[in-house]
């Protein structure tokens, strides 16, 4: 009797799977199998690409006549460590009585990927056997039969295919060659400099971005010179409550457009300050009279549901967990049917889970916290009408919709250790939220006149809490609160209780203010945030945001530095290579001594990999051959010119002068340093040359020295 044959990326995946299909499997080495059915399974990957050695026995030494490296064809080989399973997954992809396979790796480009290269490698071709795939977002047991039921024929994903083997092709070529030039040229007068081993230069078309752009925002913060500001206030008193009045200096003011000014609501100096309390001191009585008074209800929509990036984020603030630790707990959760897939972009829903999203809404009835909730927003009609608004869009997703809980899986919640049940409640709340209905604030803004000066004054008060009465709301503490140069711009408010609301309802245009005093409030100028590790990964997804040709960024929108499901890897190898610093107490990332002088050796000899626009348009392009609108002949010409050119340019050129320069410049900034890296005759002037130098550098995809 003919069989079908189930492929999953994991064994536990496999597990369910087979649970799924109801069937007598009985257990064999490496697989399971019944009367109509196999499932196997893969151990992520069973199959690479070969080093340049397997070519040929002379790309074994590194050196300037075997680069660039560009293969006709690409060799692949079995990992030596899963050779027995990929054995007998290519045994059962060939035996004679399977007719049928379900490809059922992860429904994504990497899981295409991995099943692709097992095929390639078992010697499977399309003539041979019915090759179907599996695509699902959650491993409920509905969805894992849905996705059988409605699986499409592989050729449907053979673009995907093409863009996943493209990628890897892009990542291997660029990686041999650039790092095996850079290497040769300059790996001596970094190891020599730093004094403590040898030191391979490693480059990557993400890694190295992602590395450019933390050491471009710590230079901008060496670099950055604070400006000291003095703002004015009044102490006004209304019915018995006081509040601050802001001064500005708008028409007129005695200081209206005056160069004393920082800004129109700061002094450059104190005196300044001094002069105008003097003046104002004189008046008498001391009382503002209102000019204007704005009343105004202001509505706070439900965030979108997570994504891959958000959550990174949003667990890198709250819990100070990297973004490859918030990975491990939700891909747990995804393989515990407790959350769909979590290697996503979208943050919506797709037309077809909001018709029956009332399932995953009932099952959360099951989750104590948010039982009642739950029942609350069942009894209710927002969830009915969920795919006519914002939340659910099919033009905003790729492979895979938002991360939201599935409403299963509980048994496995009470065995999970503690921070990742936070992180599941972190998704169910953010889930549950889009049900609800907007929050709501009072806002009064007031603006009063003495002597002719304009103070400001606006106050908030929450009156409905709405979706944000079921969101998950820490703490900020000192770091995080809004720092002097948001207060220089006059964007404070002023939280009010209902009674002060009340009162200020009385307030209108021609009321007067008793004012007790004046007091002068002193701030400064703050330097650009370093990258934390969830901003980071956010700032990855939105890389065009950082592009400042218009019409680029236009080109690239959508298109990140890296993917989803490879962003937070990305991270991990950097600090591993000890390029990159992570205080794991605050998720902030800092450069290395190391990591620094790589990015100088890229920035003189391949600046373009620095670029975030380069990279995020190789992304597209990627997209563009999975969407079908780019071939891949014509990608592959692409990189392998880019490839040839930088590899040759690395060749011909020699910075190792204005290198050493640049080195002696960084080391100042680092505590530990080779002695062999202090500079001897002429240092100081190299210092100043390098230090002009690293100042030029911006963010992005700015000019760079």
């Amino acid at each position: 009797m003919p069989k079908s044959l189930y492929i999953a990326e994991k064994p536990s995946v496999a597990q369910e799977f087979a649970k799924a299909l109801h069937e007598n499997l009985g257990r064999r080495d490496g697989y399971l199998e019944s009367e109509n059915s196999i499932v196997t399974w893969c151990v992520g990957h069973l199959v690479t690409m070969s080093y340049p050695d397997k070519y040929d026995e002379k790309y074994k030494k590194w050196s300037f006549d075997t680069i660039p490296f560009l293969p006709d064809k690409f060799k692949y080989e079995i990992i030596g460590s899963v050779k027995k399973q990929f054995n007998i997954v290519k045994g059962l992809l060939n035996r004679d009585d399977v007719d049928t396979i379900y490809v059922c790796t992860d429904s994504g480009r990497e899981g295409e990927y991995i099943y692709r290269l097992v095929a390639m490698e078992a010697g499977l071709t399309k003539a041979t056997k019915h090759q179907k795939r599996v695509w699902i977002d959650s491993q409920t047991e509905e969805e894992i039969l849905r996705g059988i039921r409605e699986a499409k024929d592989l050729s449907a994903y053979d673009a995907l295919s093409d863009a996943a083997f493209l990628r890897a092709k892009e990542d291997y070529l660029m990686g041999i060659n650039f790092s095996r030039a850079l290497s040769l040229r300059y790996s001596n007068d970094v190891s020599n400099y730093l004094g403590n081993g040898y030191h391979a230069i490693a480059v990557g078309r993400v890694m190295t971005c992602v590395l450019g752009m933390v050491v471009q925002r710590e230079r901008e913060i060496r670099n950055f010179v604070k400006t000291p500001f003095f703002r004015v206030m009044a102490d006004m008193n209304w019915k018995g409550h006081s509040f601050e009045g802001e001064w500005r200096a708008v028409e007129g003011s005695k200081y209206f457009q005056s160069p004393l000014l920082y800004k129109e609501n700061g002094f450059k100096e104190r005196k300044s300050a001094e002069e105008l309390i003097g003046g104002l001191k004189g008046i008498d009585p001391q009382e503002a009279e209102v000019i204007r008074v704005e009343k105004k209800t202001v509505k706070k929509n439900p965030p979108l549901l997570y994504n891959l990036a958000e959550i990174q984020n949003d667990c890198s603030r709250f819990f100070k967990i990297s973004p490859d630790q918030t990975l491990s707990i939700i891909q747990s959760l995804y393989e515990k049917k407790l959350v769909t897939y979590p290697r996503t972009d979208a943050r919506v829903l797709s037309t077809a889970i909001a018709k029956v999203i009332d399932r995953n809404i009932g099952g959360l009835r099951n989750y104590a916290p948010v039982k009642a909730n739950a029942e609350e927003i069942l009894a209710g009609s927002a969830w009915k009408s969920i795919a006519k608004t914002r939340y659910t869009n099919d033009k905003q997703i790729t492979d895979h919709y938002a991360i939201i809980p599935t409403g299963q899986g509980f048994s496995n919640l009470q065995k999970l250790p503690d921070l990742d049940r936070r992180v599941y409640d972190l998704i169910v709340r953010r889930f549950l939220g889009i049900f609800y209905p907007a929050a709501e604030y009072r806002k009064v803004t007031l603006e009063s006149v003495i002597g002719g000066e304009h103070f400001f004054s606006t106050f908030s008060v929450l009156t409905e809490e709405g979706w944000m009465k079921i969101q998950y709301r820490p703490q900020k503490n000192a770091a995080e609160k809004e720092n002097g140069e948001k207060a220089a711009e006059g964007e404070e408010e002023i939280a009010a209780d209902n009674d002060f609301l009340k009162a200020l309802s009385e307030l209108k245009k021609g009321s007067v203010i008793p004012i007790n005093g004046y007091a002068i409030k002193e701030g400064e100028t703050s330097p650009p945030k370093r990258y934390t590790s969830g901003s980071m990964i956010l700032a990855m997804e939105n890389a065009g945001q950082l592009i400042e040709d218009e019409e680029l960024r236009e080109q690239i929108k959508g298109s990140g530095i890296g993917t989803s499901a490879t962003r937070a890897e990305i991270l991990k190898k950097l600090f591993n290579n000890k390029y990159l610093s992570l205080n794991k107490k605050t998720q902030v990332i800092t450069p290395t001594m190391l990591g620094e002088m790589i990015y100088d050796v890229v920035r003189l000899s391949i600046r373009s990999l620095l670029r975030p626009e380069m990279t995020a348009s190789w992304e597209k392009g990627l997209t563009g051959v999975a969407e079908g609108t780019i071939r891949s002949e014509e990608y592959m010409r692409k990189l392998e010119d880019y490839v040839s050119k930088y590899t040759d340019g690395v060749k011909r050129s020699d910075n190792r002068a204005v290198l050493r320069q640049c080195f002696d410049y960084a080391s100042q900034f680092y505590k530990k340093t080779a002695s062999a890296g202090r500079s001897s005759a002429g240092g100081s002037a190299a210092k100043r040359a390098a230090g002009r130098t690293a100042a030029k550098t911006k963010t992005g995809g700015k000019k760079t020295s």
